[in-house]
């Protein structure tokens, strides 16, 4: 008579399998992306999980500022985060980079191989979304990831959601699609408050009204200073007509003094 206990019980290579399956889901990664890959920075040579993560130790207080440096701009795609004009107009998550060169390295096995979706040695999958152009992985699908060929990178938040502006250079929400001003090369420009490079950034971007684009916490950071003025254009970027109104008013009731 077979025992019930046979055929059920899963091998030591099977619970191991299972446990590297589980952690790969949720522990990989870090926290501006969720994969199981690594990436060699090709400035030192140095293994972390993402570009961000190179950039944020390499330029650490304690760092010796003669050793501070960022992976090349030119050999990493970009990624930012997007928004409408003032406010949330469709959140975009926005340029993903292509941290990896010719070489990934699986964060399961540590086995170092060409860039491919699958670890050429365990078999795990390293991103649920991966692209083959821009050497790009993520775990986590529910940023609707899509490439954007114009753009020549990957893009979050659903592609349905974005067109393509060809004389802005740059993917916007499709509320801006008949209402945006364009402005050439909109975001390959520094930041006019914090001057951080827009196109390379991680940070909340808005549109403003005449076209041009800033940091959405730098524009909050204007507001809480009372600062209503594009600093590319100085055009207004919200409605002022109560302000030109109460002003108005103020100066219709201040008595002038007596000519002389």
């Amino acid at each position: 008579m077979e025992s019930g206990l046979d055929g059920q019980m899963p091998t030591h290579r099977h619970l191991e399998d299972e446990s590297l399956t589980e952690m790969g889901s949720g522990r990989f990664g870090c926290s501006h992306y969720r994969r199981k890959c690594k990436i060699r920075a090709p400035c030192c040579d140095e293994i972390f999980d993402c570009r961000h993560c190179h950039n944020e130790a390499k330029n650490a207080i304690e760092v010796d500022p003669l050793d501070r440096h960022d992976v090349p701009r030119h050999e990493i795609k970009r990624e930012s985060n997007f928004r409408g004009a003032g406010k949330v107009i469709g959140f975009y998550e926005g340029i993903k980079d292509a941290d990896f060169g010719d070489k990934v390295i699986c964060s399961l096995c540590g086995t170092e191989q060409d860039v491919q979706q699958n670890c050429i040695h365990c078999g795990e999958c390293m991103g649920k979304y991966f692209c083959s152009i821009c050497k790009f992985f993520d775990d986590d699908v529910s940023k609707q990831i899509y490439h954007c060929n114009e753009c020549g990178i990957c893009r979050t938040g659903g592609e349905e959601n974005f067109f393509h502006c060809d004389k802005c250079g740059c993917c916007y929400s499709t509320a801006l699609k008949d209402s945006h001003n364009c402005v050439e090369r909109a975001m390959h420009h520094n930041c006019p408050v914090c001057f951080e490079y827009l196109f390379d950034t991680t940070k909340d971007i808005t549109v403003l009204h005449c076209g041009h684009t800033i940091h959405f916490e730098c524009l909050k950071e204007m507001e809480r200073h009372f600062q209503y003025s594009c600093p590319v254009c100085l055009k207004s970027y919200c409605d002022m007509s109560r302000v030109w109104e109460k002003l108005d008013l103020e100066v219709a009731l201040t008595p002038m003094p007596p000519m002389v």
